[in-house]
């Protein structure tokens, strides 16, 4: 049931995620850290190898796509952006601890790390456990740690404790998104997955190099199965020890008949060919190239990025909010949540007036819509907001209806 909710009456209806169970029990004083809790941390195997560049490429790419809560015309068009807390949420504050494009990141890269996360409405103006009428406040990204058939258990940070709390929440508030790439990062036997157990072998071959150890076997001439013969083989394996520890540049000799075998340096060798291998075919199912990590890819390079890896997770993101933070009601207003890349971003200087000049001419984004694009301020000039084309007069009549379109606030739900 939809109702309309005065100032006073949102804080009277106030809820919050973490009052629908046994508040915390205090235990001394101020909970305090020497770093943010809040933050994503990886799970064990991730946050030290080359996979974190990868994911936080990701995170940051999907971050910088603008997510709206929008109105749609009759052909479910954009019309505009609706001032409402989902729509602050995703594009200025999501919580006390991050902006909307920080909490984007939180979602794409614990997503990218853990296969599956939950978006947790926190704050909202009523409980939606009792009305499907309310405003979103404020959003976390949880861990869904147990599943039931129609509820999940999040393990979740509470700004109001400063600790990592777990809450059971039922699924139809919650916004559950997995992974589209999950088949390839997440999966035991992915490409991810044997990447990281590949790297984290090479971890422990490189602390045994690094220990100091050659780990050398010595084929005396002789057979050693006297205690004399160990006696002298002992002696013979200090003596070159010796030699090493005394040696400026690490040079020992050895008598012509003893043969030296060096050990693990094949597996060394070969360990790091997998690795290779691996890191490059998971750049290829990802769509990710050395250009596009340094900053250097084209944009036919950049554009295969975006429609193999960034538009999936942006859109499995985008949907699942959309299915579970607009009601029925809020739909068949024509309200939806959206996404838009910015096309200039790939356009080089050079190019950039002779894009402006088509988007104008074809009526696409007006002058002070351009401009900024481009980080100038609006210009003055009235006809400077009206999407005309300048080669081309037009009657009084079609002046008059470019007219610029006052928001009016409302929520998620459809109501004013």
């Amino acid at each position: 049931m939809e109702e309309n909710y005065s100032f006073g009456s949102r804080l009277k209806h106030a809820w919050n995620a973490f009052l629908i169970r046994d508040p915390p029990v205090y235990r001394g004083g101020e909970v305090s850290y020497g770093y943010r809790p809040d933050r994503v941390r990886f799970t064990r195997g991730n946050e030290r190898t080359i996979v974190t560049s990868v994911i936080n490429r990701i995170g940051i790419d999907c971050a910088a796509i603008k997510m709206v809560h929008a109105r749609m015309d009759e052909d479910d068009r954009f019309l505009k952006e609706i001032d409402s807390g989902l729509n602050n949420c995703l594009n200025v504050e999501a919580n006390i601890d991050q902006t909307g494009r920080a909490f984007i990141q939180d979602m794409v890269m614990s997503l990218m790390d853990e296969g599956c996360i939950a978006i947790v409405p926190v704050d909202t103006t009523s409980s939606p456990l009792m009305t499907n009428g309310y405003d979103i406040q404020s959003l976390r990204v949880g861990k869904v740690i147990e599943w039931y058939p129609d509820r999940v258990r999040i393990r979740l940070y509470n700004d109001q404790t400063g600790r990592q709390e777990e809450v059971t929440l039922p699924k139809s508030m919650v916004g559950i998104v997995e992974n589209p790439l999950f088949a390839v990062m997440n999966e035991p036997n992915s490409t991810m997955q044997r990447l990281i157990r590949k790297l984290a072998l090479l971890d422990v071959v490189d602390e045994q190099t690094s220990s100091g150890k050659l780990d050398l076997i010595i084929q005396l001439p002789y057979v050693i199965k006297t205690e004399a013969r160990r006696k002298q083989a002992e002696e013979r394996r200090k003596l070159v020890e010796d030699q090493l520890a005394g040696s400026k540049y690490g040079i020992a000799y050895t008598d012509g008949t003893e043969r030296i075998t060096q050990l693990n340096r094949s597996l060394d060798n070969n360990l790091m060919k997998q690795i290779e291998y691996l890191q490059n075919l998971l750049w290829s199912q990802l769509g990710i190239t050395q250009a596009v990590m340094d900053g250097t890819a084209d944009d036919k390079t950049m554009l295969n990025y975006y429609n193999r890896t960034i538009e999936p997770i942006v859109s499995a993101i985008v949907l699942e909010m959309r299915r579970k933070f607009l009601t029925k009601t809020a739909r068949s207003q024509h309200q939806s949540i959206l996404f838009f890349n910015d096309p200039f971003k790939l356009v080089p200087v050079a190019q950039l007036a002779d894009v402006a000049d088509k988007f104008r001419r074809n009526e696409i984004l007006s002058s002070n819509e351009l401009r900024q694009i481009v980080g100038y301020r609006p210009n003055e000039d009235p006809e400077s907001d009206k999407l005309t084309n300048p080669n081309i007069s037009q009657s009084k009549e079609q002046l008059a209806d470019n007219k610029p379109i006052v928001p009016k606030e409302e929520n998620q739900n459809g109501k004013a």
